[in-house]
């Protein structure tokens, strides 16, 4: 919490410097229109990144079951890890840095943005394999296009916000994916031996990711842009 009040000061330091402002300029005032975005938003990346798991489920059989030691306390800390680390985030790639890059340079900022998001992912994974590296960079970087793209489209964070936690919250704190450890869910082992087609492994792996992008930029697209940027 300290680093993220810490970015929060930074931030309004940058944007006072750059051009009197505040932190307006990230759209942190609650609007109607605003939070109608935040729940849409939420509720679909929450549903294309369960639809990984429910694919699991159907096609290669693996079973999930409540997490034995499961506690309200337990839940409550993987949710608020999430809303932590999504906020810091948001505030390096989709922050005040990227509200002045686009007020210097326009949509180009977004791709800079994005670049910046993608190669910033690699340290979760390690470096020693290259086309696992060349396939996650271009995942991130492209849900950082569209997270980008919200930005640009709405001057609010909310959007972006909605998209990352919806995604991690469901990885992370339902089906335990990721650094929190078992949270709600635990795989059921041992894992069945089905065969799985590359087809239906490659479906498995790409729909839940290419899905949710492609759904959130087309409404992000058709979302009134109602900011002082350039429409696209």
């Amino acid at each position: 919490m300290i680093g993220i009040l810490v970015q929060l000061a930074l931030s309004w330091l940058l944007v006072w410097l750059s051009e009197r402002n505040n932190l307006s300029v990230l759209g942190w005032k609650p609007t109607k229109f605003r939070l109608q975005h935040f729940v849409i938003f939420l509720s679909i990346a929450a549903a294309f990144s369960a639809s990984a798991f429910v694919l699991n489920m159907w096609i290669a059989e693996q079973r999930w079951q409540l997490n034995p030691v499961l506690s309200a306390n337990l839940i409550a800390a993987g949710i608020w890890f999430n809303i932590k680390s999504v906020l810091f985030e948001e505030l390096i790639f989709r922050g005040v840095l990227l509200y002045i890059l686009i007020k210097k340079i326009g949509i180009k900022a977004i791709w800079l943005s994005a670049i910046a998001f993608g190669a910033f992912h690699w340290f979760t994974i390690g470096f020693d394999n290259v086309v696992q590296l060349i396939i996650f960079f271009l995942l991130t970087g492209s849900m950082g296009l569209v997270l980008g793209y919200a930005y640009f489209k709405t001057k609010s964070l909310y959007v972006p916000v909605a998209i990352h936690l919806g995604w991690n919250v469901i990885q992370q704190v339902v089906f335990s994916i990721g650094p929190l450890g078992k949270q709600l869910l635990v795989e059921v082992l041992p894992q069945p031996e089905v065969t799985v087609s590359y087809l239906s492994a490659f479906f498995i792996f790409l729909f839940p990711m290419v899905g949710v992008l492609l759904v959130c930029a087309i409404l992000i697209r058709n979302i009134k842009c109602y900011n002082n940027h350039s429409p696209v």
